[in-house]
């Protein structure tokens, strides 16, 4: 019976094989009608159907020729089509639907041969049994290899894509002398409208794939601006987002920031609004010392800090052991880290926020207007004058203190 059965396998394959040609268009244009990723230009067009023609040589050969599941492979038209379809920036998705739909039409294929056959019942249905499980197994054979091939091209790819985007970035922000219609060009975006940049990071504790982190991050700030940033990998831990429009991005700062708590360890940075080429460069520049300032770890548990919030700690960062010696000249001993001093340090920054207002500083800080007396005059004490005197001084040196975490050394 087994015999009997490989020979009526092998009848229906050298059936199939006599039309193949014929077969191989009707099932290259199906795909074409069928799954839009393979509507492509005549050069992937034709490798399209060395793809499926090699496909369903090898399924015909392997029914025809007995070829053991262990000796297939596959074919080279067909990991190169794959790899053609992740440079693309195709799905895989895609690329599978057309697999499987290709099974589905081979098997109605070896059906109409076993129709033309003398056979009962039992040895068309055991054929068809036996056909489908080899067209299966080949299938799913040739599949994971096809999976494996697109997915380590669409890495290469990427890596490759990033590499040449990063550097024309980089060129854009740094070169001097260069026009409008030049940077536009290197980056085929207009940049004559409003800019916002962010850089995402990832911090200590990062669990999970960077890479997908940073994905993520880079989603998340699209979701909270309405729009898509254009994003290069700066290093394996950090990417550079752009957001470009003909009207200013608003960005929704609550709900970025709420979104970013399921992601401990990622953090955010985002530079001011700004126009133009220059603005382009500008907002990148403020999101960098943004950046700088958050690794000061003076506010660890921020995960999205923005430019606004510490424009001028962010032009004093780049000089952290004269601005420390600064402050402690101006501040003296009110730089102490003791929980008292701490205390005493943001009481007297609230008071001069309030503009010298008790009443108003304590209810900042909720506390009874009798205390924020006493922890002015206290502060007074320790820096040797009243408040009044050298008062930009102290609410710069105080400022760099709380988002610089400047202590006594």
């Amino acid at each position: 019976m087994s015999t009997h059965v490989d020979v009526v396998v092998r009848d229906v394959a050298r059936s199939i094989q006599a039309d193949l040609e014929n077969l191989t268009a009707g099932m290259t244009s199906m795909f074409v009608d069928v799954i839009p990723e393979f509507r492509h230009d005549d050069a992937v067009r034709k490798l399209m159907i060395a793809s499926t023609s090699s496909n369903l040589t090898a399924i015909v050969d392997m029914l025809a020729l007995n070829i053991s599941l262990d000796d297939i492979t596959v074919p080279p038209a067909a990991a190169e089509y794959a790899r053609r379809f992740a440079q693309h920036d195709l799905s895989l998705e895609g690329l599978l639907r057309a697999y499987r739909l290709g099974e589905h039409m081979f098997g109605q294929w070896a059906m109409a041969a076993l129709r033309h056959l003398d056979l009962s019942t039992d040895e068309a249905l055991t054929a068809t049994s036996r056909i489908t499980l080899l067209t299966n197994s080949y299938i799913d054979q040739v599949v994971e290899g096809v999976i494996d091939i697109y997915e380590d091209e669409r890495r290469r790819w990427d890596a490759r894509s990033d590499a040449t985007r990063a550097a024309q970035v980089r060129a854009v922000l740094d070169t001097e002398g260069l026009d409008l219609a030049s940077a536009e060009k290197m980056l085929s975006t207009s940049l004559r409208g409003w800019h916002l940049a962010a850089i995402i990071w990832t911090g200590p504790g990062s669990a999970g794939h960077v890479s997908a982190q940073l994905r993520a991050g880079a989603a998340m700030l699209a979701a909270a601006i309405g729009k898509v940033p254009l994003t290069i990998s700066a290093d394996e831990e950090t990417c550079w987002a752009w957001i470009s429009s003909v009207g200013k991005p608003i960005l929704d700062v609550h709900r970025l920031e709420g979104e970013l708590r399921e992601y401990p360890a990622l953090r955010i940075a985002v530079g001011d609004v700004s126009s133009g080429l220059d603005g382009f460069r500008q907002t990148f520049r403020d999101a960098q010392r943004t950046r700088s300032v958050a690794a000061t770890g003076a506010v660890p548990d921020r995960v999205l800090v923005l430019h606004s919030q510490v424009a001028l700690a962010g032009l004093l960062v780049g000089h952290l052991a004269d601005v420390r010696a600064w402050a402690e000249r101006v501040l003296g001993d009110l730089m102490r880290d003791d929980e008292a001093t701490v205390r005493l340090r943001q009481t007297v920054q609230v008071f001069l926020e309030a503009r010298g207002s008790f009443t108003d500083a304590a209810a900042r800080l909720h506390v009874h207007k009798n205390t924020v007396h006493y922890r002015v005059r206290k502060a007074e004490d320790i820096l040797g004058h009243p408040l009044t005197e050298n008062r930009l001084d102290t609410e710069v040196a105080l400022l760099a203190c709380v988002q610089l975490g400047l202590r006594c050394l």
